[in-house]
This record gives structure tokens, sequence and C-alpha cells, in this order.
């Protein structure tokens, strides 16, 4: 899908970009976007940070890279002045992160342990307001916070406690917008179809569920293209929706309108 959306919208604006793991990340096609719309990025990495550095070469310009473990109490605190030797002030942040233990995932829903639950919940959803209180000391002329989500209004195959755990991210995000926005600060999400990621593709089940969203959806949808979710991201990062928050934008064909029909789901392999 060709970028036609101009050159300046998001022009003077400084963001932190988080969850690049490869070329394929979301993240990365959103990192990759915002540039070319006039932006100054940082990103975060966690764990091998050269592998990050690597992938952050392949945007149209340089990008610095900072560690950020979202369950790091030290390095949430020390976010701020790490992302500030970078740029003054922050406008905006895109939160890309999520991780579930194996037993989260893939139809044992009964047996996952709370120590495996609590992981996926703390990862994936109290994050967000994690790395929005941690963002806060640099984002003084208020600004946009922007997740990825997966529709969690409903029970999808094998998703499980990541699929709990999207709910709560859902509802973290309009308590956010109702605490941050007397600070002029919107948070919203961006509900994506299924995308190839890497992260994706370690969810039991998930080629029945991406093959299934690619006739059912109305507009159709390229689960190889991660396009359309970094322009929407890119959108609300941007002064475009500056009355818009708490909300969720789904970009998923259309899927969500019609859900999977009964004979379209099929249960995961065992």
């Amino acid at each position: 899908m060709a970028d036609h959306l101009g050159s300046d919208l998001l022009a003077g604006k400084n963001l932190l970009i988080t969850g690049i793991i490869t070329e394929a990340s979301m993240a990365f096609h959103t990192a990759r976007l915002a540039q070319q719309q006039g932006a100054n990025v940082v990103l975060t990495g966690y764990g091998r940070l050269s592998l990050v550095e690597r992938i952050a070469k392949r945007l149209p310009a340089p990008a610095p890279v900072v560690e950020l473990d979202v369950t790091d109490k030290a390095q949430l605190d020390s976010l701020a002045d790490r992302v500030g030797e970078h740029v003054n002030r922050l406008d905006g942040v895109l939160h890309s992160i999520g991780f579930a233990p194996a037993t989260a995932l893939g139809g044992d829903f009964l047996d996952c342990p709370w120590e495996d639950v609590a992981t996926t919940v703390h990862t994936s959803a109290y994050s967000l307001k994690s790395l929005a209180v941690a963002a806060l000391p640099l984002m003084t002329d208020g600004g946009s916070i922007v997740g990825l989500d997966f529709d969690a209004r409903q029970a999808w195959p094998a998703y499980d406690w990541m699929g709990v755990a999207k709910a709560a991210l859902e509802s973290v995000t309009r308590y956010l917008a109702r605490d941050l926005g007397p600070m002029g600060i919107r948070v919203n999400l961006v509900s994506a179809g299924p995308i190839k990621t890497i992260a994706a593709k370690s969810i039991p089940g998930f080629v029945d569920l991406e093959n299934g969203w690619s006739t059912r959806a109305p507009l159709g949808w390229d689960t190889s293209d991660p396009t359309p979710v970094a322009r929407a991201a890119v959108a609300l990062l941007s002064d475009l929706f500056p009355a818009t928050s708490g909300s969720m934008v789904m970009v998923d064909g259309g899927f969500h309108a019609l859900g999977f029909g009964k004979k379209e789901v099929a249960a995961p392999a065992e």
C-alpha cells in the first residue's frame, strides 16, 4: 500500500516508539511512516538492543535506541532522563508491547497458573499505564499516546489469557484518557486485524484466524501488510484527532462488524 499522506503530518513532533523487533513489526512501520511525515523518533528496545539498533538503521533516518523493560521500575523511573538525552520533550508515544508465557495461550485457559497470568497482564496491559507515567515528565505540551490492540470484546480461539490482557488494555486506555485528559494528553488504541509478526506466529491457531479473517473482512485483509495499522497510528499521533480520547479505532478490513461464522472458526491444532 502506497503512503500518500503528504510529508508534514508530524512535522516538529518527537515520538517515542516501543516494540520494534523486526521489519515486520507494526511498530517499525509506524516509526517509518512517522519519520516520512516529519517526526523525530526515539526507539526503545528490550533484551538484545543490538538487534533493535540494527533494525533501526533500516528506517529512513537514524533513530536512537534506549533500553526499556516495562516491568522494571528502575528503567521506567529513568526513562524520561534517558530519552531526554535525545529530545527535549515528547509529543507522542506508541505502546506496542505484549507478552504471554506459552501456558497462557493455546487452549489451556483453565489450567494456566496465576503467575503466568500475572506476567501476561503486567507486560501487556499494566505496562500502558507504566509507560504513560514514565513519559509524562517529557509530555509538557500535552500530546498523544497510542496503543496497538487486538479486539478483546469476544473470546478468540487459543488467544486465552492474552485476550483477557487485551481487554484490560482497553480498560486501562479509558482510565488513562480520564486522568491524562486535563493535561492535554489523548490516549487511544488501534485495534488491528491479524498481521504476520513474530509475536503473532507464536500464537497457536493463528493460521486459522488469519485465513478466516482474509476471506470474511468486507474490505479484505492482507495479513502481510502492516501499513494500514501504521497509518492509523500516525493519524492518532498527529493533530488530526484533537478531541478523540479513550477510543479504539478498528483497522481490520471491517471484520469486527461481522465476526466469524460458525463454520469459519477452526479449533487450534493440538
